[in-house]
């Protein structure tokens, strides 16, 4: 495979290291610890200056320091090593190319609003852009054909600094793209650029490129000389802006990725959406198919074969909505060119429950497959969603789940690593998935365990102290309070993590509710506690904001001064030495709010023991010897959940968490006994090979192959399928059940149930199908059963019986015998096809429900 080429690199590179430039420009050196400490070698200081970019390194190099690398035999060798490395990497078989190596034709494009791969690239504000980072690298390091889609924003997110009353700080500084891991896409001698409509004007977006491992991602920007200034502003800050900003935006990311992919020559046959922000990509493709001459039903379903759509958002508060007038507006040029559909096209996103233009709705009307990002918030979604897909059971709403994982290379520390290599079979990178291969973890020594942890311990302590002391630098400080943070946060001590983004439901300050407790549990000389805090909140969420305030003024009390403490400018390189670095990892949102968090994965897969509401991926992770569960009954009343999740923290901390930590001799055995329970039950489940695997199992490769049936010999497929349901959409008011045969109803409501036998019995029912042929239709018994203290839905599929006369048809099933229809029972009748993604696809369902 050939690498890409950094064309700023302008420096003349002396052959010994003549390829330094080409490993700046692939985002591999990221996740490589090799090619990293390469770069840190070449001078420690720049590279610290630089915020670890090699691009930045290398152009702020003098000529001296070149030609000294060159003739530096040890530098020079190490060169070789990573680019050995490196080769191998790009070249070698992977178990894309292993498992499925007559696939392909496969390639998706992945559109995500923000990408986060390394702290030297800041366009991402979170674990939404940490995730399709760490997605990315994944699909790379298996060999799974992925294009991804985004912006480039020209001032990222924002630079937080915290003043001396606790108060956030917001600081935007623009970029200088040239020094920056990315390079211009080159079309004929000149950047691409490719252009959309909006109201009264085109805007031009250049078009850049990130290569990330074997794959590319691709940067739309809007900073365009021809554009007018407030143009400019569209990809100038993540989340920035109004509501006209951000449906504009959306209409950069979906529309002119689109464009973006064409002007390339690229066609994909599977488009993922991750999260609603992109959703308008699918109005692009609907644009092209219905300028092809196709009928807008069948360019519907020919753009549902192959779009996959991941929600993230457990709230409908959360999903991304504008008024109808709005999106006429900015999308008035694209409307007009398809006059006649426009209507049809404002439908694919209207709520009708709030007569707003929903992104979520649009992708879900658009999208094949949609999932959830844990167990919990596919239920949460289906649940959310379930009056959308009709009057079905919120177990069977087409909305799967795919728990999300991290990039194992990138958030594991060096050191767990090569521990790893030690004990571990030779494959466990390759294979990391395989929970066999984790088993080892047994045999590694406690001291060996423990020598590592206390290292990352004091790394984060001392990278701590030093983020501390610049912020009261810069608060202009005494020097007794510059010099005190030195003195901070003992090594010793059981430390405790929290960082995220700081949004209430996150309830950050909680652990607060009842500082005497807090106190005394913190202060017990032979047993002490201590906790760092880290996060952003979005500068318009002033509630969140207010919690950074909370947790800075506990932290300058006297009983809790250099025991809480609260860094400033959270981002991907403190989150590593945060995930690496402490004991425990706090985790306390409101259940079912947190759709998945993934910080508490990173921190499991370097031996970090999570402490966390049951609510996200802990609810799957949690096995009760792997960490902690702070208990909740999940009830709605906040005020409650809150009160009880209080109690059940300081419970644990005082009669679990703190006294194992502290039961040891020269070793604490019984917690890390712990340690190896986590890291052998989550590490080959919560990593995005995991993920990236069962995205290319369950969604990518069935829409592939759905994508190409829909669209061979003209869309032939695609066509039968709409006009399919287009028929029995208009027909389908003919269907009606006629009559119920359950002969033995009335004996069995004279006979307790209690006291009914195990028997079962047929059933008839008589269904007029009028001009809908009865083979296109699913005729059932729905019943419930106790499980566990929980009732699940039967189904219970009826077969046909006797001759088809005048539309009726005879069906028959066998249930329990102690099922009576109407109390017990119902029989529905519901539309299927064998080019349906799924057994609802079209809403519409006959039952006896209506009966009652």
């Amino acid at each position: 495979m050939q690498a890409a080429v950094f064309p700023q690199a302008v420096k003349q590179w002396p052959s010994p290291i003549a390829r330094l430039s080409e490993l700046a420009a692939n985002l591999w050196f990221s996740w490589n610890h090799e090619a990293l400490a390469l770069f840190a070698e070449i001078d420690a200081v720049k590279w610290a200056a630089s915020g670890h970019n090699p691009v930045r390194l290398l152009q702020d190099l003098d000529e001296s320091q070149i030609v000294a690398l060159s003739n530096n035999t040890e530098f020079t060798e190490r060169y070789r090593r990573v680019m050995d490395t490196f080769d191998s990497y790009l070249n070698g078989k992977t178990w894309f190319q292993d498992k499925y190596a007559d696939r392909s034709y496969v390639q998706i494009a992945y559109f995500s609003a923000e990408f986060g791969f390394h702290e030297s690239l800041p366009i991402y504000s979170g674990g939404l852009g940490i995730l399709a980072g760490d997605h990315t690298k994944s699909a790379s390091d298996l060999g799974i054909p992925l294009i991804g889609i985004g912006l480039l924003y020209k001032k990222g997110y924002f630079t937080q600094k915290i003043d001396a009353s606790g108060g956030q700080q917001s600081e935007l500084y623009p970029y200088d793209f040239t020094k920056l891991p990315i390079q211009p896409v080159i079309q004929n001698g000149e950047q691409l650029t490719v252009s959309i409509a909006m109201p009264g004007r085109a805007i031009a977006l250049q078009i850049w490129q990130i290569q990330v491992g074997r794959n590319r991602v691709y940067l739309l920007d809007a900073d365009h000389a021809s554009n007018q200034p407030a143009d400019k502003e569209l990809t100038a800050q993540l989340y920035g802006g109004n509501q006209d900003t951000r449906i504009a935006q959306e209409m950069v990311l979906g529309i002119g990725g689109v464009k973006t992919l064409r002007a390339l020559g690229v066609y994909p046959n599977v488009y993922h959406i991750n999260e609603g922000h992109a959703a308008f990509l699918t109005l692009e493709r609907l644009k092209e198919l219905l300028q092809l001459g196709l009928p807008f039903h069948s360019a519907v379903e020919t753009v549902r074969s192959a779009t996959v759509f991941t929600t993230h958002t457990p709230v409908p508060a959360g999903h991304d909505t504008f008024s109808i007038e709005m999106v006429e507006h900015y999308l008035g040029p694209y409307l007009q060119e398809l006059s006649r559909h426009k209507q049809q096209i404002v439908t694919l996103g209207l709520d009708h429950h709030t007569g707003q233009f929903n992104m979520t709705h649009l992708a879900m009307n658009t999208a094949g497959m949609r999932n959830g990002v844990s167990k919990l918030h596919g239920q949460v979604s289906r649940e959310m969603f379930k009056e959308f897909h009709g009057h079905i059971d919120a177990s069977e709403v087409p909305i799967g789940s795919i728990t999300n994982g991290v990039h194992m290379d990138t958030w594991t520390a060096p050191q767990w690593k090569e521990l790893f290599d030690r004990f571990l079979p030779g494959t466990w990178r390759e294979e990391q998935a395989n929970k066999h291969q984790w088993q080892q973890i047994e045999v590694i020594p406690d001291e060996s365990i423990w020598s590592v942890h206390q290292q990352l311990k004091e790394d984060l302590i001392r990278f701590a102290r030093q983020n501390l002391l610049e912020q009261r630098k810069r608060n202009g400080e005494s020097e007794e309070r510059i010099q005190e943070v030195r003195k901070y946060l003992n090594p010793k001590a059981l430390t405790i993590g929290f960082a995220r983004r700081f949004a209430t439901y996150k309830r950050a300050n909680m652990i607060f509710n009842d500082l005497y407790r807090l106190k005394k549990l913190m202060n017990d000389p032979d047993r002490p506690v201590q906790f760092i805090f880290a996060g952003k909140a979005h500068p318009a969420d002033y509630p969140g904001q207010e919690l950074i305030r909370d947790i800075y003024r506990v932290s300058q009390m006297k009983e809790f001064a250099g025991k809480i403490v609260i860094l400033e400018n959270y981002d991907m390189n403190m989150a590593r030495y945060l995930v690496q670095g402490v004991d425990v990892w706090l985790n306390n949102p409101r259940r079912p709010l947190e759709a998945s968090g993934t910080s508490g994965q990173k921190a499991a897969m370097n031996g970090v023991l999570n402490f966390s509401v049951l609510d996200g991926w802990w609810e799957e992770g949690y096995n009760g010897t792997n960490g902690w569960a702070i208990g909740s009954t999940g009830a709605a009343d906040w005020a409650a959940q809150e009160k009880e999740n209080t109690q059940a923290i300081y419970h644990i901390l005082e009669k679990e968490i703190i006294p194992l930590y502290y039961n040891q001799g020269a070793l604490p055995h019984q917690w890390i006994s712990r340690m190896k329970r986590s890291i052998q039950s989550l590490s080959p489940v919560y990593n995005t090979h995991r993920m990236v695997q069962d995205y290319t199992e369950e969604a990518y490769l069935p829409t592939a192959e759905r994508a190409r049936l829909f669209v061979v010999n003209h869309y032939d497929v695609a066509t039968k399928v709409a006009d399919y349901k287009q028929f029995i959409r208009n027909n389908w008011y003919h269907v009606k059940i006629i009559g119920i045969d359950d002969r033995s109803a009335k004996l069995s409501t004279e006979v307790p149930l209690a006291e009914m036998k195990p028997t079962t019995k047929e059933i008839t029912a008589q269904v007029h199908f009028g001009p809908i042929w009865p083979q296109d239709t699913a005729v059932e018994v729905v019943y419930y059963e106790e499980h566990a203290g929980d009732w699940k839905q039967k189904i219970v599929s009826m077969e046909p019986s006797g001759e088809l006369t005048d539309q009726l048809q005879s069906f028959k099933a066998t249930i329990p015998g102690h099922l009576v229809h109407g109390p017990h029972f119902s029989i529905r009748v519901r539309p299927i096809s064998a080019n349906f993604a799924h057994s609802f696809e079209l809403s519409l369902v006959t039952s006896t429900l209506s009966w009652q």
